[in-house]
């Protein structure tokens, strides 16, 4: 199991539904100007969409090692978070605050941030994203564990 942070070499993907659509365009920008690779997934657009037509593709980008992490927006962050755990070499995470960004990554070796946007500051929602992706894994105790999740 890859125990290190999150490589610039490949692309983040991003995704979100119509709840979500403005912090993408933001943490996208954020992203970029970090000087990440952005994968955009979708919505373009705050028209009402279906959250899992964005969902899917980021997970699969990440299962499949074409994205090194994803980054998924919705207004509770749970529909998100459903439908990419359904992949199984995904671990995604809903977050509303940093320590759980944190943890997320060094305990869980979550490989997809869940942003809730109608329930945190936007200015959250991006120090969560900063933390996700550069914090590693841990390892140790929490590799059999995490290890246990997929069966």
């Amino acid at each position: 199991m890859n125990n290190m942070g999150f490589t610039k070499e490949l692309p983040i993907a991003i995704g979100c539904d119509h709840a979500g659509y403005e912090y993408k365009e933001q943490l996208k920008a954020m992203l970029l100007a970090d000087g990440w690779q952005v994968a955009d997934k979708g919505t373009y657009s705050t028209d009402s969409t279906d959250y899992p037509d964005y969902a899917h593709p980021v997970a699969e980008m990440v299962e499949s090692g074409a994205a090194t992490a994803g980054i998924l927006v919705c207004g509770s962050g749970n529909g998100v978070c459903m439908t990419a755990n359904k992949h199984q070499g995904i671990r995604a995470a809903l977050c509303w605050n940093e320590e759980l960004a944190s943890l997320a990554r060094q305990h869980n070796n979550a490989n997809v941030l869940c942003v809730p946007s109608r329930f945190v500051p936007y200015r959250t929602a991006e120090q969560m994203a900063h933390v996700f992706l550069t914090t590693a894994f841990e390892g140790g105790r929490h590799e059999k564990r995490v290890n246990k999740i997929c069966m």
